[in-house]
């Protein structure tokens, strides 16, 4: 049955990309935002219509070991949340290699703890009014890991599995975990990515990890995904309505975009073949 009565949505990331775009078009609908961005005013000023279409900023910092902290806030002034955004995030592109450990942890610590606390912070509430909606903006990266990804993939893979044993959790208070895996939308998502400090180490530069790299940069730009139409989509899954309107299952992933599922149906493939050629050799191991 589709959604009537309007929900409250918290959305983390809400200056830039799918999480302007989503914030927009849940207003538009005739829900509640409760937009999120580290640098409100700046946000404010380059996303005016969240303002004017009734919606309220709130400063948010998710690599912040207090991020938590704006959930109370944001339950203080509204009194209950309904539906929880987690779509803050970049990417960091170079082989694992090149990498650092802190570079690695910033990414895992915006990517991945950065829902993960609020998540913890926003259970309570949900179980006690026995509904509520967790979406966590992965991506097809989650399912299908291309090279130079490899520490971005990883922290969506772990958020992916974190989704995963999170919904057999919580279903019994009726929350519901959405996992969204984007392809590639026309946002600005590639012009934020980060590079690891140290250069590229030599014998990458003429492989696949330098084509990879060649490859995004003449990606951007050119996505071939509309970012208005895949919000418009996630708001319909969430809401049961638009083009969800006849679906009855509620699915843990959201594959969103063509390309998206090519990777997804490419991936499934390849796991397939893997299992039943290896079928005879690894299923004769028990006692």
């Amino acid at each position: 049955m589709a959604t009537t009565t309007p929900l409250i949505w918290l959305i983390t990331g809400s200056s830039v990309g799918l999480g302007a775009a989503l914030a927009t078009h849940v207003l538009k609908s005739g829900h509640k935002v409760i937009a999120t961005a580290r640098n409100i005013a700046s946000a404010s000023e380059a996303n005016p219509e969240i303002a004017s279409l009734g919606g309220q900023w709130m400063t948010l910092d998710v690599t912040s070991r207090n991020s938590g902290l704006v959930i109370q806030e944001a339950l203080t002034v509204f009194g209950r949340i309904d539906v929880l955004v987690n779509n803050a995030g970049y990417s960091l592109l170079g082989a694992v290699e090149d990498i650092s450990e802190e570079e690695a942890r910033d990414q895992f610590d915006t990517n991945f703890f950065g829902p993960l606390r609020l998540i913890r912070s926003i259970l309570p509430s949900f179980r006690a009014q026995r509904s509520g909606t967790i979406i966590n903006v992965s991506s097809v990266a989650g399912i299908d890991g291309l090279p130079t990804c490899g520490l971005y993939a990883g922290s969506k893979f772990a958020l992916e599995g974190l989704s995963e044993s999170l919904a057999h959790e919580v279903s019994d208070f009726n929350i519901r975990v959405l996992v969204v895996e984007p392809g590639a939308f026309r946002t600005r998502f590639l012009q934020s990515c980060t590079f690891p400090e140290r250069e590229t180490t030599s014998d990458y530069l003429g492989n696949t990890v330098g084509n990879t790299l060649k490859y995004f940069e003449g990606l951007d730009g050119m996505q071939p995904g509309d970012p208005v139409k895949c919000c418009s989509t996630i708001f319909d899954i969430v809401t049961k309505s638009g083009v969800a309107s006849g679906l009855e299952k509620e699915y843990l992933r959201l594959p969103i975009g063509i390309d998206a599922l090519d990777r997804v149906d490419k991936k499934i493939r390849h796991m397939k073949e893997t299992v039943e050629a290896l079928r005879g050799i690894t299923s004769n191991t028990n006692f």
